[in-house]
C-alpha cells in the first residue's frame, strides 16, 4: 500500500542556491542540513512528496515548487554520517512569489511550521497549508 503523500518546505539563500539555480541544474542534491530536527524532516521524506522552494534572506517568500526526486542518503559533507542528504529536482516557478509577510499575516497559516519555527530549514506543510499557498501565488 502507498504511503500518504507528505509536503515540505524547502529554505534556501537565493544568494547561496536559488530556484533558478535548480531549474538550471535540473535536479540537486539538498545536503548541509545540520539541524536535527531538519535532519528527520529529510529523513522522513519519500520519492515524489512535493516541496515548497523558499527563498530566506531578503524579500524572504515562496517562489516555486519541487519535487523528491530520492530519498534520505548519507550526507557526503559529514564526516560523522549522523546527517542525510536528498535529492530534489524543480516542478515549475510559481506565477507569484508568496512573500513571508503575506504567509504570516494570512489566518489560516498562523500553525504553519515555517511561523511557528521560523529558523528551521526543513519543514511540513499540511495539505491545507500547501493549498492555501498555491491560492496565494495563483497556482
Amino acid at each position: 500500500m502507498a504511503s500518504a503523500t507528505s509536503y515540505w518546505l524547502l529554505k534556501s539563500e537565493p544568494d547561496t542556491y536559488s530556484f533558478d539555480n535548480l531549474v538550471r541544474d535540473g535536479e540537486t542534491l539538498w545536503d548541509g542540513v545540520r539541524n536535527a530536527q531538519a535532519a528527520n524532516n529529510l529523513k522522513a521524506m519519500q520519492v515524489g512528496d512535493p516541496a515548497l522552494f523558499y527563498h530566506s534572506g531578503p524579500g524572504p517568500g515562496v517562489v516555486g515548487l519541487a519535487e523528491i526526486s530520492a530519498a534520505a542518503c548519507p550526507d557526503p559533507g559529514d564526516a560523522s554520517g549522523r546527517f542525510v542528504a536528498v535529492r530534489v529536482r524543480p516542478v515549475r516557478a510559481l506565477p507569484r512569489s508568496v512573500p513571508l509577510s503575506a504567509i504570516k499575516a494570512d489566518p489560516t497559516l498562523t500553525q504553519m511550521a515555517l511561523v511557528r519555527q521560523g529558523r528551521l530549514s526543513v519543514c511540513p506543510v499540511s495539505a491545507d497549508e500547501w493549498t492555501r499557498i498555491l491560492r496565494l501565488a495563483g497556482a
